[in-house]
């Protein structure tokens, strides 16, 4: 074997397979969601934004096997802001009241924050973006960002429960314990998920 073929083969096998990639929306299903419904702040949208996730990964460009888990949260976090676009709310848009899955109440009290307050707290604060990244991801100035940033920290208290609770981006933290809207939510995404790789979901 020439080193340049063992060097192509090496190359592809860094990267992540769709089987790596479904394996981790399977996996990681409560933590993704909770991810998604934390951004948009509705059940049925946050459906979507893991449901659409799988196929945009798998239809994208490679990626290297071990930013996997990371590339699927980024995924969710990019639908989410397609769906919503909350830079474009301004801060006299209601505060979000939905009728979402039962959570622990502290990550509960992300919802009522201002939308775009609400999408830089999550991204900075429980995902550990940064300003600039954040700011590129939503199409809006680091200024706006910090701005959004201090004002979710203030509504929240600095937000040490909420970040304490939500335990970070790494995989296979425990979730608080929920109710059974949430069994619903994720069984929902399971069954459209499955779908979808038979090529039958039409769920908006």
């Amino acid at each position: 074997m020439s080193p340049g073929t063992q060097l192509s083969m090496n190359g592809s096998a860094a990267y992540a397979t769709v089987d790596d990639f479904c394996r981790i929306f399977s996996e990681e299903m409560e933590r993704l969601y909770l991810l998604a419904l934390l951004l948009t702040a509705d059940a049925s949208k946050a459906e979507d934004c893991f449901v659409v996730g799988i196929g945009d990964i798998v239809e994208g460009n490679p990626v290297f096997r071990e930013w996997a888990y990371s590339w699927a949260r980024r995924t969710i976090i990019q639908n989410a802001i397609r769906m919503i676009e909350p830079a474009r709310q301004n801060q006299t848009t209601p505060r979000a009241t939905p009728a979402t899955p039962e959570i622990h109440p502290r990550l509960s009290a992300v919802f009522k924050l201002n939308t775009l307050d609400r999408f830089v707290f999550v991204m900075s604060v429980l995902e550990g973006y940064s300003h600039q990244d954040c700011a590129i991801l939503l199409g809006c100035s680091r200024q706006a960002v910090a701005n959004a940033r201090a004002r979710a920290l203030e509504h929240l208290a600095n937000g040490v429960d909420v970040t304490t609770i939500y335990g970070g981006s790494r995989p296979s933290n425990k979730l608080p314990r929920r109710g059974n809207l949430w069994v619903t939510g994720t069984s929902r995404i399971a069954a459209r998920t499955s779908a979808r790789a038979r090529g039958e979901d039409n769920a908006g």
